[in-house]
């Protein structure tokens, strides 16, 4: 099968609050086709406000899968997002020649267009044991503990994410080497063409999108959500913009309009963030959410 005659999957990615969702709803129409979900927060459906799934008037639009789909209570990885979508995108391909799939995970976003490294399963005692020194010894020690493993990958990733550190440390004791000299990073060999769209605004129009919508979710419940969720707030799931800091105003570590002031600031940062990590990809096309009618053109050609 040529690359003419294969199907193809739209990846419409961008920051936080740039406006992924209304474009995405469009695209689908005109497409008549499904789409999936790339956000790692979404999936969960005990976090509906603080990760801003969309409204349900929007999902009965248009069928979405990976929309709070897992429970936080279960075990969810990038590996297992990888295996399920592309078993989906099988089937999808069957009825549609064009799908669409839109988020700002990055991680998520990758494993389906290159897949990720064949790793070992890991003992379930293990995880356990780890996530419970986490929890009572703290997540510096387990930082120096990859610094001594792998340096090389402590290097690398994000010493704030907890699951990025313990799964780095699963693999190394699991296997006796470092995490990092097991990441092959081969890109796997995909059945279909992949389209990238990327969406962007001005800066300071971004950020006060930003700030808009987390005001929002504050109107729409968003401290209940957080509190409902308080009592597993060790779950490394909740470790997630807009909870985080509503559990430090739980506990008494700062006040709600702080805590508000942070949700706003570290979702700014977490913005940066995905675009520094986006704009290392030569493939995507970027626009502006309004160039609409240069975005279905592209999809035509």
């Amino acid at each position: 099968m040529n690359n003419t005659t294969r199907p193809t999957l739209i990846i419409l990615l961008g920051p936080t609050g740039v406006g992924k969702t209304a474009l995405s709803i469009k695209i689908a129409n005109h497409f008549h086709t499904e789409i999936i979900s790339c956000d790692s927060r979404q999936l969960f459906k005990e976090m509906q406000i603080g990760t801003a799934v969309p409204e349900k008037e929007i999902l009965k639009q248009i069928p979405h899968h990976f929309v709070q789909s897992n429970s936080i209570f279960g075990n969810y990885n990038a590996a297992r997002f990888e295996t399920e979508v592309l078993e989906k995108l099988q089937k999808l391909f069957a009825v549609h020649p064009v799908v669409l799939m839109t988020g700002g995970s990055m991680l998520y976003i990758d494993v389906v267009c290159k897949g990720i490294d064949d790793l070992p399963d890991v003992d379930p005692e293990l995880r356990a044991t780890l996530m419970n020194r986490m929890k009572e010894e703290g997540i510096e020690r387990l930082r120096a503990e990859l610094r001594l493993l792998d340096p090389v990958y402590h290097h690398e990733v994000d010493l704030r994410n907890p699951v990025r550190i313990v799964h780095a440390l699963e693999i190394c004791y699991t296997t006796g080497k470092p995490f990092s000299a097991q990441r092959t990073k081969t890109v796997k060999p995909r059945a279909f063409n992949i389209l990238k769209i990327g969406l962007n605004r001005d800066r300071s129009v971004l950020h006060n999108r930003i700030n808009s919508r987390v005001d929002e979710m504050m109107a729409a419940g968003l401290e209940a959500e957080a509190r409902s969720l308080y009592p597993h707030r060790e779950l490394s799931t909740l470790n997630t913009v807009g909870y985080r800091e509503m559990f430090d105003y739980f506990d008494g570590n700062c006040s709600l309009e702080e805590a508000i002031e942070k949700i706003k600031a570290n979702s700014r940062k977490y913005a940066r963030k995905q675009l520094t990590w986006f704009r290392k990809d030569p493939d995507i096309h970027w626009f502006h959410p309004d160039q609409e009618t240069e975005i279905l053109e592209l999809i035509s050609k």
